[in-house]
């Protein structure tokens, strides 16, 4: 079951940020939102089987990154279950579209990039906890651990308010990062799969 669990949120992660890509691309909203929390949801499966399958010496790590994974899955979950929900279906005030619409690089927007810099620092930690028996792991551990830098963006880009609603261009250049994203977290699903398919 530990096994399948981790190919199986492999598969829905990595499908996933492949139809955020797409969404992003088009601009179709809903379908990144859903998209999102379903990467979320693979996400906790990888980790969880990570955790499962590391060595005991590396359990520590392996425990705080199923912590910081499942705080990034209360905050994405929340985040855009409200932009599919309330933001999209009721008639809200214009401060409170302020606030919540993640178009509007409000508080939901800031919470998001914070929710992602914690997803940065689950897959660190995970990163530490993989055993190098070849060279796919080697790789999937170094994007792993690569990838836990962006915690910094993810914490530093809010308080400094590099997106806001009157910075001209906002929505293409967050566009172009998030492909960029994309495109560096599409391996590393394919190589969890892997990873759990030699188990």
């Amino acid at each position: 079951m530990n096994k399948k669990l981790g190919i199986y949120g492999s598969i829905i992660n990595g499908i996933s940020i492949f139809s955020f890509a797409l969404s992003m691309i088009f601009d179709f909203h809903f379908g990144s939102y859903l998209s999102s929390m379903f990467i979320a949801l693979g996400f906790i499966l990888m980790i969880s089987s990570f955790c499962y399958y590391c060595k005991d010496e590396y359990k520590s790590a392996g425990y705080t990154s199923l912590i910081f994974a499942a705080i990034y899955v209360t905050f994405i979950l929340s985040i855009y279950f409200a932009q599919l929900t309330s933001i999209r279906l009721d008639n809200l005030n214009e401060q409170a579209i302020q606030i919540l619409d993640y178009q509007k690089f409000g508080l939901f927007f800031n919470y998001n990039l914070l929710g992602y810099g914690i997803m940065a620092l689950s897959t660190f930690f995970i990163g530490l906890t993989i055993e190098i028996t070849n060279k796919l792991d080697r790789w999937l551990r170094r994007l792993l651990l690569i990838h836990g830098v962006f915690f910094i963006s993810g914490l530093i880009i809010p308080m400094i308010g590099l997106f806001n609603s009157d910075m001209q261009g906002a929505n293409w250049i967050g566009t172009v990062v998030l492909e960029f994203w994309c495109a560096y977290f599409i391996p590393i699903s394919i190589f969890s799969f892997l990873h759990f398919k030699n188990k």
